[in-house]
C-alpha cells in the first residue's frame, strides 16, 4: 500500500518521548522523574468510595452523558467553595460536563469549537496533546513562547507578543495556568490582559486549570472570573492531579450552556461516557476538607524544594516552579545543549530519567537546552534521585 497509514497531520508526533523515557527507566532501573504521575495513591476514603460504588452497582453501566448528577453537583460546589468570592459559579445541570480526563476535555473542546484553518494561540512550551488535538481539529497552532529569566529563576509571558500573534484567523487562545512544563502561575495582571485581548478581538479561550490546587507562590485565578470572560471561556479541571488518581481519568468542563452543549456534541463521539464508578468517588473527593488541599500543596512544596536543591547541587540552572509538580532546568552549566541527547544518556550516567523540553515546542531550538523533572514522588525517592544526580556535578 503506497498511501501512509497514519494521518499526515498526526505523523509528526510519532511515539511520544514519555513512552520512550519510561521504557528506558524500566530497562536501566533508573528513577523515573520524567512522566508526571504520582508513585502513591490518593486518599484511602476516596478509594473506598470507588469500591462501594462498584459493589453497589453504581456506574457499572453507562452513566448519564453529561456525567452523574452527584459529580456535576460536586464540581459546581467546588467552584463556589474556592472561587465564589471571585464571582465564579455554574449550574450543575447545564454548565458542567464530565469527561475522560482533561485530555479528552481538551480534544472535545477543540473539535467542537474549531473549523479547519482556524488559528489557535498556545503558550509554548505546551503539553504535547495540545498540538495533536489542534491538528486533529484541523486548526493551525500559533505558539507564543514563555521565556526563561535566569535572574528571577522563572518564566514570563510577553503580552505584546501575545497581542501581536492575533490575526483575523484567530479563533481561540489555549491557556494553561498553572503551567506545565514551566511551573509558571500567571499573575492577575497577565490574566487581565489576556481577558482584555479576548474581549477586544472576540476570541474564545480554553483554559486548562488542572493544577489549580498545586500553587506554591502566588494564587490561582480562574480566567472565567475576569470581566467579560464567563461567556467566552471553557474551563477544564481534573481529579487526577488533585487527588493522585491519574489512572481514573475523570475530568470536567465548565462553561455557559451554549459552550458546554457544543463540547458535549463532540465528546459524545469520542468516549460517549467513561469512569462510571469513579465518578461517584470523585464527587466525594471534591468535598474533602480544606486541610486536604493545604496538605497536598505543602507536601508538594517540600518535595519541590528537595529536588530543586538536589538539581542545583548537581550543577543545573534551576527554574523553581510556582505551581504544578514539574521543574524545568537548564543543562548548559553541565556542558550540554541538546536535551534529547542528555535525557537519553542520563539513566546510564546518573540513574534518573527526565524529559527534554524541546518536545513541548514548535521552535525546538528555544527548548533545546532545557529538561523537565517531575517531583510528584515519595520523599525517599526524591532524596535518592538527588543523591544520584550528584554524579553529574562538575
Amino acid at each position: 500500500m503506497d498511501r501512509p497509514l497514519l494521518n499526515r497531520r498526526l505523523a509528526e508526533f510519532g511515539t511520544t518521548i514519555f513512552a520512550e523515557m519510561s521504557a528506558l527507566a524500566v530497562r536501566t532501573g533508573a528513577i523515573n522523574l520524567g512522566q508526571g504521575f504520582p508513585d502513591t495513591d490518593g486518599p484511602e476514603e476516596v478509594r473506598e468510595a470507588a469500591v462501594r460504588a462498584l459493589r453497589d452497582g453504581r456506574g457499572n453501566q453507562y452513566p448519564p452523558g453529561p456525567g452523574i448528577p452527584e459529580l456535576r453537583t460536586a464540581v459546581a460546589a467546588h467552584q463556589e467553595r474556592f472561587y465564589g468570592h471571585l464571582g465564579v459559579s455554574c449550574d450543575p445541570d447545564t454548565e458542567v460536563l464530565v469527561t475522560a480526563g482533561a485530555t479528552e476535555a481538551i480534544a472535545a473542546s477543540l473539535l467542537a469549537l474549531l473549523e479547519p484553518g482556524d488559528e489557535v494561540i498556545a503558550l509554548e512550551p505546551y503539553y504535547d496533546s495540545y498540538a495533536a488535538c489542534i491538528a486533529m481539529a484541523g486548526g493551525t497552532r500559533v505558539p507564543v513562547t514563555l521565556r526563561p529569566d535566569p535572574e528571577s529563576g522563572s518564566y514570563a509571558l510577553d503580552l505584546d507578543e501575545l497581542r501581536d500573534a492575533v490575526t483575523d484567523r484567530t479563533r481561540l487562545i489555549l491557556l494553561n495556568t498553572p503551567h506545565n512544563p514551566t511551573g509558571t502561575v500567571l499573575t492577575r495582571d497577565a490574566l487581565a490582559e489576556v481577558a482584555r485581548l479576548a474581549c477586544e478581538r472576540e476570541l474564545l479561550v480554553i483554559t486548562d486549570e488542572v493544577y489549580e490546587h498545586l500553587v506554591f507562590e502566588g494564587e490561582h485565578l480562574p480566567l472565567a472570573s475576569f470581566p467579560g470572560m464567563r461567556e467566552r471561556t471553557v474551563t477544564i479541571g481534573s481529579a487526577g492531579k488533585t487527588f493522585s488518581f491519574t489512572g481514573w481519568k475523570v475530568g470536567w468542563v465548565t462553561a455557559t450552556p451554549e459552550l458546554v452543549g457544543a463540547v458535549r456534541s463532540a465528546k459524545q463521539f469520542l468516549t460517549y461516557v467513561s469512569a462510571g464508578p469513579f465518578q461517584y468517588a470523585v464527587a466525594e473527593a471534591l468535598a474533602l476538607p480544606d486541610s486536604y488541599y493545604t496538605g497536598l500543596r505543602d507536601d508538594l512544596r517540600a518535595k519541590r524544594d528537595i529536588l530543586a536543591t538536589g538539581l542545583t547541587d548537581a550543577g543545573f540552572q534551576v527554574f523553581r516552579p510556582s505551581g504544578t509538580y514539574f521543574i524545568t532546568t537548564d543543562i548548559r552549566p553541565l556542558g550540554f545543549d541538546d536535551g534529547f541527547a542528555f535525557c537519553r544518556t542520563l539513566p546510564e550516567r546518573a540513574g534518573v530519567v527526565a524529559i527534554p523540553n524541546a518536545v513541548f515546542y514548535d521552535h525546538q531550538d528555544q527548548g533545546a537546552p532545557f529538561v523537565r523533572f517531575a517531583f510528584c514522588k515519595r520523599t525517599d525517592v526524591l532524596n535518592e534521585a538527588a543523591t544520584r544526580l550528584k554524579r553529574l556535578a562538575p
